[in-house]
C-alpha cells in the first residue's frame, strides 16, 4: 500500500473517530447539558414552569402562557428521544412563512401570534442545540 493510501486512511479513520466522540459526549450549549435529551429536560421544565406561573397570574399573562405552553410537547418528544429533526425543519420553515403572512398582512391575532413564535423558538433551540451537539 502506498503511503499515500495509508495518509488517506488514517486521516478518515481519525475524522470518523472524532465524530463518534463528539456524538457520544453531545457537551451542548455552554457545555452545560451532556446530552441533546438533558438539554430538552431542563428546557422543557422551564418552560412548563413559565406556562404555570403565567396560567396562575392571569390577565395578560395568559400570552405569555400561550406562548410557553406549546414548546412543551416538542421537548418532551426530545427529551424522549423520539423527535424527528429532518420533519421539524420542515416544520420550523412552514411556521415562519406563516408567520411572514401573518404579519405581512396583519391577518395575525394575539394568541396565534404567540403560539407561533412559541413554537418557531422551540424548534429553532432544538435544532441549533442538536447542530452544535
Amino acid at each position: 500500500m502506498e503511503n499515500k493510501t495509508k495518509i488517506l486512511i488514517g486521516l478518515g479513520l481519525v475524522g470518523l473517530t472524532y465524530l463518534l466522540i463528539k456524538k457520544n459526549k453531545k457537551v451542548n450549549f455552554m457545555g452545560m447539558n451532556k446530552t441533546f435529551e438533558e438539554f430538552s429536560q431542563k428546557r422543557g421544565e422551564g418552560a412548563s414552569k413559565i406556562a404555570e406561573n403565567a396560567k396562575e397570574k392571569g390577565g395578560l399573562s395568559l400570552l405569555t402562557y400561550y406562548h410557553f405552553v406549546v414548546k412543551e410537547p416538542y421537548y418532551k418528544k426530545a427529551q424522549q428521544g423520539t423527535i424527528d429533526l429532518v420533519k421539524s425543519k420542515k416544520e420550523l420553515k412552514q411556521l415562519v412563512e406563516e408567520l411572514y403572512v401573518g404579519i405581512n398582512d396583519m391577518s395575525i391575532k394575539q394568541i396565534a401570534f404567540q403560539k407561533l413564535v412559541g413554537k418557531i423558538e422551540v424548534l429553532g433551540e432544538l435544532l441549533i442545540e442538536d447542530k452544535e451537539a
